[in-house]
This record gives structure tokens, C-alpha cells and sequence, in this order.
């Protein structure tokens, strides 16, 4: 796949697009070492329920929960009405049942996550694309076991043609439209700090709108 294909320089959507958690275990959250763990939580939850606030499918995975643990309780409490679906195969895409799953939404747009970054995100997102779908890779809603291997994953990902994304910018992509009716629990889940200035300037034009109308009346 190339860089100027349509698949690539098509817009994510509502429509088009799917997120795919994998691994976000609390045993792998321990070998974090390239972010804070507090920002890697608030990343990825915030990323989760903005795509469910967008109606955006979420497909998540952990593998042998019995070395690596369960999903990260934060995670957990967002997700309580989507089944995970348990493996043991190193890439999640080797896992047919995911594949089936992803396959199942029509949608070809695959936003991913991981932990680690270069493994548990790069081997699935870089699977995906050899079956015909572009994948985004979620930078900072992932972590790795040192900064170098993350590195060398962000590097052999965009070889592959994987597409290195932040955790608000392709939420903020889908939302498309600040009008848009699940526009103010986007900026909520995403936690963005401009987001509380937002809502402050909204009820600050809607108290001078009723005093316009008082002074009108009068």
C-alpha cells in the first residue's frame, strides 16, 4: 500500500472506523517505561470512551490473563458491556476469532493500541494491513519497555505503512464537527484541559443571550 492511496488519505469516520485494544493488562502495565502510567491510563480511557460516545466498535484482547493478569480496572469499569476476547498467540492478529470480529463490522479504518508498543500494537497493526486494512497506530494511549524498543516499533510500523496517531486527534477526527451532538462527552472523555475553558465560554454566552433578551423585554 502506498502513501497516496485512497485507503490511506480517506478521512476516519464514524462509518469507517474501529478501535482495537490489545493487551492492556495490569502485569504489562508494570514493564512501562517510556510514560507515566497515570497519563498511559488517562490516554487510553479517555480514547475508549470517545469512541464509545462516537458509536465507534471496540474489539479488545488480552493474552494468557493468567501470567500477564487481567484488564487494567479502569479500563474494565469503561468497558463492562464489551466481551474481551482472551488468547495466547503473541499477535493478536494470528487470533482468528479478533480477525473474524474486525471483519464482522465492515469497517477497514483500524485504530490500535498496545502494550508493548513495538509487539502487542506493531505486530497486529502491521498484520492488518497485508489483509487490505490501514491501520493507526495510537502512540500515546500505548507503552513500551524501554524507549528504544518503542522507537524501533514506531519506525518498522511506518515502514509497513502503519499510520502513528495520538489518542485525541483521531477521536477529534471522527467527532469532524464541534456541533455535533456527542461533541461535549468527547472533550470529556478526552480530558482535554481547554475543554473546561469551552464549556465555561458556552455558559458565559448563554447567561449574556438571556440578559439580551431581559434588556429587549424591558
Amino acid at each position: 500500500m502506498t502513501a497516496n492511496s485512497p485507503q490511506t488519505t480517506e478521512r476516519l469516520t464514524r462509518n469507517n472506523a474501529l478501535l482495537l485494544l490489545v493487551d492492556h493488562q495490569v502485569g504489562l502495565y508494570t514493564g512501562v517505561r517510556d510514560i507515566d502510567i497515570l497519563q498511559l491510563k488517562h490516554n487510553i480511557v479517555g480514547l475508549t470512551r470517545a469512541m464509545l460516545a462516537l458509536k465507534v466498535p471496540v474489539i479488545v484482547t488480552t493474552t494468557t490473563e493468567k501470567m500477564w493478569g487481567p484488564l487494567i480496572p479502569e479500563l474494565a469499569e469503561v468497558l463492562h458491556g464489551v466481551q474481551r476476547i482472551e488468547r495466547t498467540t503473541v499477535n493478536a492478529w494470528d487470533e482468528k476469532r479478533i480477525v473474524d470480529a474486525v471483519k464482522a463490522t465492515g469497517r477497514k479504518k483500524l485504530i490500535v493500541t498496545g502494550i508493548s508498543t513495538d509487539v502487542c500494537l506493531a505486530f497486529p497493526a502491521m498484520a492488518a494491513m497485508a489483509d487490505g486494512f490501514q491501520s493507526y497506530a495510537v502512540i500515546d494511549a500505548s507503552g513500551g519497555f524501554s524507549q528504544t524498543q518503542v522507537d524501533m516499533g514506531i519506525v518498522r510500523m511506518q515502514q509497513a505503512g502503519v499510520v502513528p496517531v495520538g489518542y485525541s486527534n483521531v477521536a477529534i477526527e471522527i467527532l469532524a464537527d464541534n456541533a455535533a451532538p456527542e461533541a461535549e462527552a468527547v472533550y470529556d472523555a478526552l480530558g482535554m484541559p481547554f475543554s473546561t475553558l469551552v464549556f465555561g465560554l458556552k455558559q458565559y454566552y448563554s447567561q449574556v443571550g438571556e440578559k439580551e433578551k431581559s434588556g429587549v423585554a424591558a
